[in-house]
């Protein structure tokens, strides 16, 4: 009773905003319908001296025109995004993918994909990908959708085997009486750069929420440890950095806003205090009380609206969500690993460099030393040094690797690539098959060389 709750609240926070799947219904029930395309529209946010500024789009210069590429000086400011899926009418010949098999997977979720669904792509409108995902989109899910102008996922067994992990977990009639089935709360993913990490825990965010899940999501933990003022702390000893704490919060209610307003806080203590966002400590005040009565979401607009609680109210926050029952709970962290060590002033004359544990917010949520669930995804982009098998504050088991593409998986990609390339596919498909071998099953570099062969066949044609 209570998993059916869940996920049809899940499915009405979204449902506004869903226009269709991928694939349109059957041909017997398909109209043809004219698609458009638009500049992304995504609101940029700028945080100075502790104050957010939300600045406004920019006007975009009206439609493109599909197949146009934009000017190189543009490729690093905005891209193109298609504002509903494609194709325009329902074509049985373009949903073919490997062995004859479906490329794609109707559905309104991720909840129902089971392993024959695995290999095919999933595509939901530009608006429920912003809508589930308002922290961020990936920057991989982000550069894929403008290559291939359309909001399509493919679908891995690993996200898979990830997803039933975490079901398993919150729904333990579903467990298998198989005593040797290993299901874990605190997950890390590891694997080699471009295996797609942090798509498959964006994907795990978007079953989540479908679910009815509280998930507090981070899409760049780098900006936990970047930017912003430091202050230390004379209670703890921690580094208290308020702007990135406030950033969080507001982050966190971007979906869950209605949610929080139902949990009741249960934790009463005073919230210590710190010094605010350039403007110093608060004269003859030193903590702050919540009163009796008062939802998770008073707590987090507390330290919004005051810059000197913010770090307090955030670490309280920790605290406060892993004492919900009445709704499935998960921390999401994708770029884990970005920023281990930080350079910044302690006085005037000296510098030394300040570990992440020593920030207050990120010792809050550092350890998975605990019985929450929780999943975290490595970044090696920008990887410091080799990192250690057996991680500090990490459960010994937790750290799963995610392979890069396999001969399948590859198949699947160049079958999706080649849906408007008319040409030979055999010829085709065999040198995407050589191209796996080649760049070992990297998806970025794979992605790359095929839309440029793609790219390449057209103007022969």
């Amino acid at each position: 009773m209570i998993g059916s709750f869940l996920r049809s609240a899940g499915t009405a926070v979204v449902s506004h905003c869903r226009r269709s799947s991928l694939l349109p219904p059957p041909p017997a029930l398909l109209a043809a319908a004219t698609r458009s395309y638009a500049k992304a529209k995504t609101p940029k946010t700028t945080l100075n001296r502790g104050k957010v500024k939300i600045m406004g789009p920019r006007k975009s210069g009206g439609v493109d025109i599909p197949g146009e590429s934009s000017s190189p000086e543009d490729a690093n400011t905005s891209f193109e995004l298609p504002t509903d899926p494609l194709p325009f009418t329902y074509d049985p010949a373009l949903d073919v993918g490997p062995g004859g098999r479906p490329l794609f997977s109707v559905t309104q979720s991720l909840a129902p994909l089971t392993r024959k669904q695995s290999n095919t792509y999933v595509d939901f409108s530009l608006e429920e990908w912003n809508a589930i995902l308002p922290e961020g989109i990936p920057a991989g899910m982000k550069k894929e959708f403008g290559e291939t102008r359309r909001c399509a996922v493919m679908v891995r067994q690993s996200f898979l085997d990830l997803r039933d992990n975490f079901r398993r977990i919150s729904n333990p009639p579903l467990r298998p009486s198989n005593k040797n089935l290993n299901v874990k709360k605190q997950i890390v993913l590891d694997g080699p750069v471009s295996c797609g990490k942090s798509i498959t825990l964006a994907l795990l965010v978007h079953w989540a929420r479908s679910e009815g899940w509280l998930v507090l999501y981070v899409p760049k933990g780098k900006e936990w440890t970047h930017g912003g003022f430091y202050y230390r702390n004379p209670n703890n000893d921690f580094w208290d950095t308020p702007v990135q704490a406030a950033k969080i919060l507001q982050d966190f209610l971007k979906f869950n806003e209605a949610r929080l307003q139902q949990l009741p806080c249960q934790i009463f203590d005073p919230i210590p205090l710190g010094e605010g966002a350039g403007v110093g400590m608060m004269k003859g005040v030193d903590s702050m009380e919540m009163p009796e009565g008062s939802t998770l979401y008073d707590l987090i607009q507390t330290g919004i609206a005051y810059t000197h609680a913010s770090v307090g109210v955030l670490v309280r926050l920790r605290k406060e969500l892993s004492l919900v029952k009445d709704v499935p709970v998960l921390f999401a962290v994708d770029q884990a690993r970005r920023a281990l060590q930080l350079d910044k002033a302690v006085t005037v004359r000296s510098t030394r460099p300040i570990h992440a544990k020593e920030l207050s917010t990120v010792n809050a949520f550092r350890s998975m030393l605990h019985d929450d669930m929780m999943v975290g995804a490595f970044s090696h982009s920008t990887a410091v040094g080799k990192l250690r098998q057996e991680l500090p504050n990490v459960p010994i088991d937790a750290r799963v690797m995610l392979p890069r593409y396999n001969l399948d998986e590859a198949a699947t990609v160049c079958h999706y690539y080649l849906r408007y390339v008319q040409m030979r596919r055999e010829v085709f498909l065999e040198g995407c098959k050589l191209t796996c071998y080649i760049y070992h099953g990297n998806s970025r570099e794979m992605e790359n060389f095929i839309a440029l062969l793609s790219l390449h066949i057209i103007s022969k044609i």
